[in-house]
């Protein structure tokens, strides 16, 4: 059964806090004879005392502060008693409805700035000991160590500028003969206006500058530049994704030339959502640049360390060798 004793227990809080000094008080509950027979109890933290004096069960309180820090603990509260091998107890804490309790957060340790600074120095002097050391092996360890979990940070950085690409639309591009390639071609090679697409890769601001010509123009060169081997087909497929253009030529130098379609319509959103804006390309493209060379750093220093190894292999054959 539940007592419901909250706004009893605030009433009293009210008249009685004025007062500076300790003494016992009553607190009577409306709870029946029968529900309670010879209740006797005592709650270490609150120090309520529930006993039988009379054809209630009054609760008495020796202390007013631990009173209010026990009602400031229960508040939005119930109390529940139940009986437990011939005993009362009171489970203090639970929600009324039949909500769950809500979780004690632990609090962190606090630790003072000096001991921070410490142990922050103790890690530097450690690594400073490990790149001093005699011996190459610790060296090597210590730095290919130290690389290895930078180009997991990068990784994970990384997957922060993964993007979700949206379901395409069913896109049929339109059939173009060879006489009209021919044409398309010429026309977009004598054309001066281009799209770069530079070290930022292909982001929402290069579809729609793409858009922004074929408003007037049938054609448009995208200059890739700079381009890795092999990077200008896949930079072809994602812009022909994305503008839902036909590619008519891709140059050696790094050029494709794109055809809007004969029925082209300029579409309201001309950046794609499904791309990246201009700062986060080039965030992304930083954090490129660093895990390629932070993968061959650790390339060489693997190298490194298996030539080390043969080296130490060698010597110790040629001592452990009979001397003639």
């Amino acid at each position: 059964m539940r007592l419901e004793v909250m706004s009893s227990i605030s009433r009293y809080i009210g008249r009685r806090l004025s007062s500076n000094f300790t003494y016992n008080h009553h607190i009577r509950c409306m709870v029946s004879r029968n529900h309670c027979p010879d209740i006797s109890y005592v709650h270490t933290n609150s120090g309520l005392v529930a006993r039988h004096f009379s054809l209630k069960p009054v609760f008495l309180q020796h202390s007013v502060y631990s009173l209010t820090s026990h009602v400031r603990m229960a508040t939005s509260s119930a109390v529940e008693m139940t009986m437990d091998k011939g005993g009362v107890r009171f489970c203090i804490g639970k929600q009324v409805n039949g909500l769950q309790e809500r979780e004690k957060k632990q609090r962190r340790i606090q630790v003072s700035k000096k001991a921070k600074l410490n142990e922050l120095r103790f890690y530097r002097l450690k690594a400073k000991k490990k790149m001093r050391s005699p011996n190459p092996e610790v060296r090597i360890l210590h730095r290919l160590g130290k690389a290895k979990r930078k180009e997991e940070w990068l990784i994970e950085k990384l997957r922060k500028f993964e993007v979700r690409k949206a379901a395409s639309e069913v896109y049929d591009p339109e059939g173009l003969t060879e006489e009209e390639k021919f044409y398309l071609k010429r026309t977009g090679e004598k054309k001066k206006h281009y799209v770069p697409v530079g070290r930022r890769g292909v982001f929402g601001g290069v579809v729609l500058n793409m858009h922004l010509h074929w408003k007037n123009h049938e054609t448009v060169k995208v200059v890739c530049k700079p381009c890795k081997p092999g990077q200008i087909q896949e930079y072809a497929d994602e812009l022909t994704r994305l503008s839902k253009g036909i590619v008519i030529d891709i140059k050696p130098n790094n050029v494709i030339i794109f055809y809007r379609g004969k029925n082209y319509v300029q579409p309201e959103i001309m950046s794609p959502p499904d791309t990246l804006s201009k700062a986060k390309a080039l965030e992304k493209y930083k954090y490129e640049q660093s895990l390629e060379h932070t993968s061959e750093f650790i390339e060489k220093l693997e190298n490194e360390l298996e030539e080390y190894y043969e080296h130490k292999a060698r010597f110790n054959n040629k001592e452990s060798s009979p001397k003639d």
